[in-house]
């Protein structure tokens, strides 16, 4: 067939289109190639031809006031493969499940993915594993087995805690990466972390490094020091009566802070239960946020007779109290038509400065009333009350008070002995300080001092007065009186022989569903010492203590004490008291003795004593008889079952007692009391040692002792 020319134009003219067509996109291909993916390509490409290992910079210490350390990064090792370099995953997943302690189809997959250079195994592998692995691997290659190609360990940092389960939720913890979780780890961060280095290699297609390749190196920074205002030792010693309390008391939780009231500086700070910083439940997220939660700083209380040495501080300052002033407790005190009871049996006629030493209620009530609420809500802003402390340390909450536009005198009078406000524990023991310290509110601080790399100091902390709520002279005064609480008053199991001790009980309540509790309280003890010049001030808290007294006196205070005790020695203060320690007394045995035989021999060894049940007789006591006790402290009587209620009940005398204490005795044998009048009694119907009925009720008749000097307004409101 012969070929016409305008066929042969035509054919060609498709030929050309056809290659202009190809030729277009071949070009738009290579335009696309070359300059639109140019970058990502090209990042691609030496992504397949080098290899960029990260140099992870060692992070910085933290350290105690003398340099000891109390967190630093460790060796640690990270099992990683080249799955391009594995001849059998399944053989290689086999021989490395038992050392790695993961599952084999774990290791096997990873081992499997040959579209990666590298996969990481696991990471913070002990040296001890580390070198179980390496002598593996070298066995296998001595015998001619590629068995374990590609395995390939590379060096890591592990943030390791010399002192475990110690200052936990203040230091806080890392991530597995070694970045900053929480505490002080996590908001130092910036300072401890560094900055990370890099190593660029050239590698060939199974990912080993070229012989003559190029490579680049750009060195890690390694993170700076941090120094505390915490003293170890100090730490150690909080740490350990801690423990003891919340083990003796069989409490929920124990928090402990001690401070140097002229400078702020946090010493110890301590919150139970915890857990140890090299081995944190992380497998649990629930159980590890709560144990890091620092309860020093962040939870509020009402804090119940602790806050009256504020109520006390502003009453003096204000100039509405002398400590010599005269009051009358007659156990209650009805402001604006409700009764507000003292804590225990009436403390009848007392000073100012007993009624501290008492923890009297009725004369606190009066205390906040005097003030009133603009001259109250004064002092109590200018100790710091309802406001954060401005402490350095994250998570810090304000407490909370009644705004003071809405707060009632009942509110008022309550505030005055500690309830209807919550306070945290740091900002109590802050406000406590400038109490005793001559009346300057610091501001309290941990971080003293944070360095880089080279020994640079970035940062210094140095003491700030955060305000003046009370003068010296008021100051002064306080310090004696609190120390005569620890003397003289319900502060006695804190008492240290040679020493000048001050300080305050306190028992608060515990709301449960949101109802007072009457079984269930927290107890607490703010210390400080020496008296006169105090050198550590120290508060333990004892939430919801699982035993049959407890109050702050016995679940706190001897604890509290022995964290002054051995910080005191360890400080080198001199014991500067000559006085000897308060008298002991021998407990006597009070099983199966009638409720007022036993009664009667606990006061006759100088003792207190609590009821607990209704019968006739003692059938348990606690202490034992037999132990070495201070004269003053309470004996626990446990009385046997219901007496004999089918016949007839005696009359128990009461001639002379408290309110209080003829309600114990008459209760404990199945009857019932009226009460006339106030004061102790003088008279009761029916009379002592009668027979009755169960269930009877006795009036007894109370007159007050005849007092001078006392306060006109209690008398009136506490009828």
């Amino acid at each position: 067939m012969v070929l016409t020319g305008p066929v042969i134009r035509r054919r060609l003219a498709v030929c050309m289109a056809v290659f202009f067509m190809l030729f277009s996109a071949l070009s738009a291909r290579l335009f696309n190639l070359q300059v639109i993916r140019a970058e990502e390509l090209q990042r691609r490409a030496q992504g397949q031809w080098t290899s960029e290992s990260v140099i992870a910079p060692t992070r910085g210490m933290i350290l105690d006031r003398k340099g000891r350390v109390l967190a630093q990064s460790a060796t640690a090792y990270a099992a990683s493969c080249s799955p391009r370099q594995v001849t059998d995953a399944a053989r290689f997943a086999r021989l490395l499940s038992p050392v790695l302690d993961m599952e084999a189809a774990v290791i096997e997959k990873k081992a499997s993915d040959t579209s990666k250079g590298g996969v990481t195994l696991k990471r913070q592998l002990t040296r001890e594993r580390a070198q179980q692995i390496k002598a593996m691997k070298a066995e296998y290659a001595r015998a001619g087995s590629d068995a374990l190609d590609g395995l390939y360990l590379e060096e890591e940092s592990r943030r390791y805690y010399p002192m475990g389960q110690f200052a936990e939720q203040l230091i806080g913890l890392t991530t597995i990466d070694g970045a900053g979780q929480s505490g002080l780890e996590q908001s130092l961060d910036r300072y401890l972390s560094g900055r990370a280095g890099r190593i660029l290699e050239e590698i060939d297609g199974k990912g080993r490094a070229l012989f003559n390749g190029e490579s680049a190196y750009i060195a890690a920074v390694n993170g700076g020091s941090v120094t505390l205002t915490l003293d170890a030792s100090i730490q150690a010693f909080a740490e350990q009566a801690a423990r003891e309390a919340m083990t003796v008391n069989n409490a929920k939780a124990v928090r402990a802070l001690a401070m140097d009231p002229d400078t702020g500086e946090i010493l110890a700070m301590v919150s139970k239960p915890d857990f140890d910083l090299n081995d944190p439940p992380r497998g649990d997220v629930a159980t590890l946020t709560a144990l890091m939660r620092n309860r020093v700083i962040t939870d509020a209380y009402e804090p119940g007779s602790t806050f009256k040495m504020l109520t006390a501080a502003s009453a003096l300052e204000a100039g509405v109290v002398t400590p010599s002033e005269g009051f009358y407790c007659s156990g209650s005190v009805t402001v604006d038509g409700g009764r507000i009871k003292c804590w225990g049996k009436p403390h009848g006629a007392e000073t100012f400065a007993q009624a501290l030493q008492n923890s009297c209620n009725p004369v606190f009530v009066e205390m906040g009333l005097r003030l009133g609420t603009d001259r109250f809500y004064k002092y109590l802003r200018a100790f710091g009350i309802g406001q954060k402390t401005g402490v350095d340390i994250p998570g810090e909450a304000g407490g909370i008070m009644i705004r003071q536009d809405n707060v009632k005198r009942v509110d008022l009078a309550r505030i005055g002995f500690g309830q209807s406000v919550a306070v945290t524990p740091i900002q109590l023991l802050t406000a406590a300080c400038a109490v005793i310290n001559g009346g300057r509110l610091m501001r309290p601080w941990v971080v003293k001092e944070i360095m880089d790399v080279d020994g640079a100091v970035i940062e210094r902390g140095a003491p700030q007065v955060a305000g003046n709520p009370i003068s010296p002279q008021t100051s002064a005064t306080m310090r004696k009186l609190l120390e005569d609480v620890v003397t003289l008053g319900g502060g006695k199991n804190a008492y240290l022989p040679g020493y000048h001790v001050g300080g305050k009980t306190g028992t608060a309540q515990v709301y449960v569903d949101g109802v007072v509790s009457s079984a269930t309280h927290i107890g607490s003890f703010i210390g400080f010492a020496p008296a006169n010049d105090p050198k550590i001030a120290v508060i333990l808290i004892v939430d919801e203590a699982d035993v049959p007294v407890d109050y702050g006196s016995v679940t706190a205070a001897p604890f509290a004490k022995e964290i002054l005790e051995r910080s005191l020695n360890y400080l080198g203060v001199v014991p500067d008291r000559e006085e000897e320690p308060p008298a002991e007394t021998t407990v006597p045995e009070l099983s199966g003795r009638t409720v007022e035989e036993a009664i009667q021999t606990v006061k006759d060894a100088g003792l207190d004593y609590v009821l607990d049940g209704v019968g006739a007789r003692v059938k348990a006591q606690l202490p034992a008889a037999g132990a070495r006790m201070a004269q003053g402290s309470i004996v626990m009587l446990y009385v046997e079952g219901a007496p004999d209620q089918a016949r007839s009940a005696r009359v128990p005398d009461v001639t002379g007692m408290s309110v209080l204490e003829a309600n114990r005795l008459i209760r404990s044998f199945g009857l019932q009391m009226r009460i006339e009048g106030n004061g102790l009694a003088v008279g009761q119907s029916p009379a002592p040692d009668e027979n009755v009925n169960p269930s009877t009720c006795v009036t007894v008749t109370f007159q007050p002792p005849r007092t001078v000097g006392l306060s006109k307004q209690t008398l009136e409101e506490s009828g």
